[in-house]
Formats: structure tokens, sequence, C-alpha cells
């Protein structure tokens, strides 16, 4: 322990003192209630763990003796429903924050932020399979029937899956396996994005790098993060304790049946605007490509960014992070909506937008800084 006091001592004198912008505003706190909220989603899931059984004949009935009978069950089944939604509202909020002020430019830091992003979208589809209602089931089937796109080997990749011809036990038992490890990835995920991005300390809204501008960490920001740790979980606790299944579907309080397919089968809402991008697409091989090169298109404005300049944030950023934000609200409306007219022609119009938005903004904005 002597060994070690030295080191851990300066470890956070560092983090006490470390140098940040006198100007960060709100918008900063996304990336610290990320990481609260992480922690609460792992501790509440390794609970939840000790009660849930991934059979299918039992997983239905356990989440009801969860929610009934186990001490406090109910709050730690809330919790982590809604908790899952919170944590990827929080996760889109720090993307949009980064396309806001252009802060891709920090290659490293962008690129470990969206694989992040990518495996808690993972994580979030494979949870909501857990529960074994009707919307879950059928979710598994389709999402896992994407994969029989790829060609060749499209089949035996498909029934590898299931770990059979269909979706069953085998299948229950490996998204729960993945679940449960998954988030511990994240969690090493979040730790080298922190140090990638407090190796040259937090980035200044206006891209300003000189340190005249700069004050300690503690007690300024210290503080801030307390005050939206302080609103935001409030906001969360008056969410699952009044309106907990709003955000859930009706279907899923059905146990799952293979015999009947419910009229329209929609993915969570963090998933709908890549459910609508992938439906789109009239062939079912393009639909995946379509999905993929949306998810990994999002790593292309780190790609682009070359130049250094003094001031990195203009009007023109803000204009265009409103295209982008109203274009992944209405595919996200569309993901929702039957695949018919007028719903097909408006989502291929804003999916074609989205892929201009990506490519054409890293450069505009490099036109503008140059």
């Amino acid at each position: 322990m002597r060994k070690h006091g030295p080191i851990l001592n300066t470890f956070s004198q560092k983090l006490i003192n470390l140098p940040a912008p006198i100007n960060i505003s709100l918008w900063r706190n996304y990336g610290s209630l990320l990481g609260l909220f992480l922690i609460i989603q792992i501790i509440r899931g390794i609970f939840l763990s000790i009660h849930y059984c991934p059979n299918r004949e039992l997983a239905f009935s356990s989440i009801i003796h969860i929610s009934r009978n186990v001490n406090w069950g109910w709050i730690l089944h809330n919790i982590h429903i809604n908790g899952a939604s919170f944590f990827l509202i929080l996760i889109y909020l720090h993307m949009g924050r980064g396309l806001y002020y252009s802060f891709f430019y920090q290659k490293k830091v962008w690129n470990t932020g969206i694989t992040i992003f990518i495996a808690s979208i993972i994580t979030a589809v494979i949870g909501y399979v857990l529960p074994w209602g009707q919307t879950s089931f059928w979710d598994a089937t389709v999402i896992t029937n994407i994969f029989s796109a790829t060609l060749y080997f499209g089949a035996h990749l498909v029934q590898w899956l299931w770990g059979g011809f269909a979706v069953a036990n085998p299948t229950l038992n490996r998204f729960f396996i993945l679940h449960f490890l998954i988030p511990f990835i994240i969690l090493l995920l979040i730790i080298l994005h922190l140090l990638i991005l407090y190796e040259k300390g937090s980035i200044n809204p206006l891209g300003i790098n000189s340190n005249s501008d700069r004050i300690p960490f503690h007690p300024y920001y210290t503080l801030k993060n307390i005050i939206g740790y302080i609103i935001f979980t409030t906001i969360f606790i008056t969410f699952f304790l009044f309106i907990p299944n709003i955000l859930n579907d009706q279907e899923n309080f059905i146990e799952a049946n293979s015999l009947i397919t419910p009229n329209h089968i929609q993915p969570e809402w963090y998933f709908l605007w890549l459910y609508a991008i992938l439906r789109l697409i009239p062939n079912k091989l393009g639909g995946v490509i379509a999905l993929l090169i949306a998810i990994f298109i999002i790593y292309l404005p780190s790609t682009y960014n070359r130049y250094k300049a003094t001031t990195r944030f203009y009007p023109i950023n803000k204009h265009i992070f409103f295209f982008i934000l109203i274009t992944w609200l209405i595919l996200s409306w569309i993901g929702r909506c039957p695949v018919e007219y007028p719903f097909i022609q408006i989502g291929q119009l804003f999916t074609t937008m989205y892929f201009i938005y990506f490519l054409i903004h890293p450069q505009l904005t490099y036109i503008w800084h140059t």
C-alpha cells in the first residue's frame, strides 16, 4: 500500500489540476453522465442476472418473478430497461455535440467514441431479446436473418448464430452471455477514450488551444458535473417511477409465440433510423450493405480533417448540424411506419440526405477553415 500511495496521490493531483477550458458549457456533462449510467447498468444487470433464467420456457416468467416477487425487483427491472434508453439518449447527445463543434478532428477520440456507440447499440439490441416477449422473439428473428444476405455462407452463419435451425434456447443463451460481457468491454473502451482525451486536455468549444484561458478541473467542473448528475438523475427517477413503460412495445408484454407474427415488427426507438435504412432498399443484400455503411460512415469525418486552425466553430456548423438532426428524426419516424407509399419515398430521400451529410460536411468544414 505504501508503494501505491504516492502513485494514487499523483494521479488524483493530476486529475484535480487538469487544465480545462474556461468556457466549456453544460454539453460537456453528457460524457460524465454516460460513465455514471454505464456503472448503474452494469450493477443492476449483475443483480438481475442472479434471478434471470436464459431458457425459452422460463425467461418470460423469470422477468415476471423479478418484478413481482423479488424485493425491489420492479425497481431493478425498470431502472435497467429505461437506463438503456437513457444511456443511448446520452450517447446521441454526446455525438451531436461532437458534430456541432466539429470535434471529429481529434481522430483517436472520435473513433473510440464511435466504437463505444456501436458496441452499445449491439448490447442494447441483444438485451432487448432477453425478456422473450413477442417483440423480443421476432426482433431476434429479423436481426439474425440479416446475416443470411451474406453471399455463399449466409445460411450457415445464421444457423451458427441460432445454434440450430430457429431462434431457440441456444440463441437465448448466447445473447445472454454477450449481453453480460460486452458492457465490460464498453467500460474498457471508455477508459481508453478518456485516456486519449485527457492526454491533451479537454477541448475548447471554440477550438482555441491556448493555455492562457484554462482553469483547474476541480472545483469548477466537479461542481458542474455534480449539478448535471442531480438534474439528469431526477429526470430519470421521475421517468421510471411514473411512466416506466412509455418506451416499451405493448407486444412485448405477451410471451413469445413462434406461430403468431405481430402485425408490425419494429425494434427499439434507438435502432429505428437504421431499421428504416435497412428495409427501404428493395434488395436484401443491398439493404444490409446500406445498413453497414450507415454505421461505419460515422467514422468518415475524422479521416477528412487535416487542417490546423485557431478557431474551429463557425455558424455553418450549426446549420449543418440541424440538417442531420432533422434527417435522423424523420428516419426514426419512418422506421415506425409501414413500408408503403409515401413512407418509402420519404425514407429513401432522407436516407440519401443522411449519406450526403457525412460525405459533404467534413469537406465543407475543411474549405471553411482554410
